[in-house]
């Protein structure tokens, strides 16, 4: 086979395999691209050598079994027979469901997770969202600081093990997505400037240097990147990829570097005939990411709505620390603006940024399926110093309430595992770094990040420590007690009736009508002939549906259907569906 790798600056590369040395050469065709001819087969180990520097895993490393520090594997991707024909679902009508394979069972492996992916085909969500896969240090972590940008992280199982879950999640007709992290990689087992010029010191970001998308190189690292990308949804039969935070990704060039990925991504979905799409997770809230190339858009098919969950979790909780500040100051307003147009903050004066934030959306031409809604996630909650879910400081019914809103809104839900069945364990923040200077800093850093904020050091879990991630793995006899069973029935009720209802998946926001009560906590929206109605506070509440004709669909409380004045009257911490004709 042919091995080959760029290094540009290089004067000397050689390629190490199975313990023999071969000399590389200049590829005529590619500048700064070192090519060699070698037998190999399928877990062959490799590396590159650099100026007769160590020998490192290959950039495009397909396979890291000894993982980051170690050599590459060769993969021989026709070896796995494919057992389902595949033809892809559409974001449009999704319901996603966020999964850390590490922890979404105590064995924390991909074939562990694809045991329980029965679960979910029950629970109605058509996509699983699964949090990064790329190899990182040590076994267990968030997936954030992953390297090899083209593997799977063996202790998860490998890339054998990802294509058995990805055939096991379409034979029960669930897309797979998959996390995948261009903003910075490492730091631990980050090779890649050895190679060549990955990153540059143009732009600086919260990691440091920021990734080579417009200095000299810039081709190769964004066709590094792309390959990357177009890799796992060919060669794993992905069906998306979220896109994790690229308002970080700093790019002056003329296109875009997302433009050129979603234009190579719509590329091989005409080419596959299967419908592939990109979330992107992005705090600018600026529309042009989600627009159309041909309309003066970047092209992505969705990013994340945050201004959705601030507005959500203030209503729930209360809380106005940070960003929430903005929203809390009337929660049931922010959530009326949000879910009518989108963003709350669409040019408005942001507390938190100390400026205006944001663009408008227009809610004639950006279709509602292309922001995300959820009320957790993974940063949602794991970013909490404790690491707390709603779960945790909130009744059944508000978290029914909670549901309620996201299942039935305008934009595309997201679930984070668990929450379906209000789970009592928490997700905190964990790491296993194997650098022991570089797992001190990290304990350092989280401990002082919330001491700012009145947290008592002690009080933050220790990332290193095995047991944070232990505590933080799901408890899968939860879904048979109460009051688990009784949310996640609910859930399910809330997602069947999406199915049920067109009016749920219409993708128009301007057609939203939204009445609210700031002062007696209860907020009301109609979608077609669907109207829903939920109540935040402990008392009943009387809200006004109008006299036409109605049926209780789905109520978190027994409920009654308004009277002959149009009044719903909805008990305490209940979310009620209604049926208007």
């Amino acid at each position: 086979m042919q091995f080959e790798v760029w290094a540009p600056q290089a004067g000397r590369v050689t390629l190490h395999c199975d313990g023999a040395t071969r000399a590389m050469e200049h590829d005529s065709e590619r500048a700064g691209w070192w090519i060699v001819e070698e037998e190999a087969r399928d877990g062959t180990r490799y590396g590159f050598a650099v100026d007769d520097g160590p020998v490192r895993p290959d950039p495009r490393s397909r396979r890291q079994p000894d993982g980051p520090d170690g050599q590459s594997a060769v993969v021989d991707q026709g070896l796995h027979t494919w057992r389902e024909q595949w033809s892809g679902r559409p974001l449009q009508g999704a319901v996603l469901y966020e999964l850390h394979v590490g922890t979404y069972t105590r064995e924390g492996t991909l074939d562990a997770a694809a045991e329980r992916l029965g679960h979910l085909a029950d629970l109605g969500v058509t996509h699983v969202e699964l949090m990064p896969l790329c190899p990182f240090p040590g076994q267990h972590g968030w997936g954030y600081e992953g390297v090899s940008l083209w593997a799977v992280h063996e202790p998860y199982g490998g890339p054998a093990a990802l294509k058995r879950f990805v055939d096991r999640a379409h034979g029960l007709g669930l897309g797979v997505v998959l996390d995948v992290v261009h903003n910075h990689l490492g730091p631990s087992g980050n090779y890649l400037p050895e190679f060549g010029p990955y990153f540059t010191d143009q732009h600086h970001t919260p990691w440091g240097a920021a990734v080579n998308l417009d200095a000299p190189g810039s081709d190769e690292v964004r066709a590094f990147l792309i390959g990357s990308a177009l890799a796992w949804l060919r060669d794993y039969r992905l069906d998306g990829l979220r896109l994790d935070a690229v308002h970080a990704l700093a790019d002056t060039r003329a296109v875009d570097f997302l433009e050129e990925l979603s234009a190579a991504v719509d590329a091989l979905a005409a080419e596959s005939g299967r419908p592939l799409f990109l979330i992107a997770e992005s705090d600018r809230n600026d529309p042009r990411l989600i627009t159309p190339r041909g309309e003066g858009g970047l092209g992505l098919h969705a990013q994340w709505n945050d201004d959705f969950h601030h507005a959500l979790h203030t209503a729930l909780t209360g809380e106005s620390q940070g960003y929430y500040a903005d929203f809390a100051r009337a929660p049931a307003g922010a959530l009326a603006k949000t879910l009518t147009g989108g963003f709350f903050h669409d040019g408005t004066y942001s507390s938190f940024r100390g400026r205006r934030h944001g663009r408008p959306l227009d809610r004639a031409r950006v279709s509602a399926h292309r922001l995300l809604g959820y009320s957790q996630t993974h940063d949602q909650v794991g970013n909490r110093a404790q690491g707390d879910r709603l779960s945790a400081g909130l009744s059944p019914g508000l978290l029914a309430c909670a549901a309620t809103l996201v299942l039935t809104g305008p934009f595309t839900p997201m679930l984070f595992m668990g929450e379906e069945w209000a789970a009592g364990t928490p997700w905190q923040f964990f790491t296993d770094h194997t650098d022991p200077e570089l797992a001190e800093a990290v304990r350092r850093g989280r401990r002082r990040e919330f001491a700012a904020h009145g947290w008592a050091e002690e009080d933050v879990p220790d990332p290193q420590d095995p047991a944070t991630r232990d505590r933080s793995c799901l408890d899968w006899a939860e879904p048979d007690r109460e009051p688990h069973a009784r949310v996640l029935a609910w859930y399910r009720r809330l997602i069947a009736l999406r199915r049920e209802q067109p009016d749920l998946t219409d993708p128009d926001l301007s057609d939203i009508k939204v009445a609210h009560d700031e002062e007696a906590r209860w907020l009301a929206f109609r979608r077609g002939d669907v109207c829903v109605a939920v109540n935040l506070a402990e008392t009943p509440a009387e809200i006004p549906l109008g006299t036409r004709p109605a049926q209780i669909l789905a109520a978190w409380e027994p409920v009654a259907p308004p009277d002959g004045e149009g009044v719903l009257r909805v008990p305490g911490e209940c979310g009620v569906v209604v049926a208007q004709p």
